[in-house]
């Protein structure tokens, strides 16, 4: 049984380095699991999206609640799928310098990633627009 789960984060330490490592460390563990999804990164926030396995998935949404370097950790989609919208990345980074802000704006009432603001299917659609016209970083 497939799942997407969306959620949004905030980061702890939002240095290069730590944003790095938890790239690294993603793309590492998550194919031993069977897991692939998408991280989009700005202003402090993570907005991820990761597929797989329904256990998998729980395991690793578990995780991330308990990791010191997320806070305000919310669910904001989770859903049964029948294919992956995000298989071609082990954990793909959405490159935030690049986009045009107009897409922001066509999903919030700001320029800015706040996943907070929205519903989980509006959250959903900006990463979905966002795959298709920005640059992703880390692709397997």
């Amino acid at each position: 049984m497939l799942v997407r789960l969306l959620y949004a984060s905030r980061v702890v330490d939002a240095s290069p380095d730590a944003i790095e490592t938890i790239l690294t460390q993603s793309r590492q563990f998550n194919p031993t699991c069977g897991i692939t999804g998408i991280l989009c990164y700005g202003g402090g926030i993570f907005l991820q999206a990761i597929e797989g396995g329904r256990n998998a998935v729980s395991e690793l949404y578990g995780h991330i609640q308990r990791d010191a370097r997320h806070k305000d950790v919310v669910l904001l989609h989770y859903e049964e799928i029948s294919e992956r919208r995000f298989g071609g990345w082990t954990m793909g980074q959405v490159n935030l310098s690049r986009i045009n802000t107009s897409i922001l704006l066509k999903y919030s009432e700001k320029p800015e990633l706040d996943p907070y603001a929205v519903s989980g299917r509006v959250s959903l659609a900006l990463l979905e627009e966002l795959m298709a016209t920005a640059s992703i970083i880390g692709r397997s």
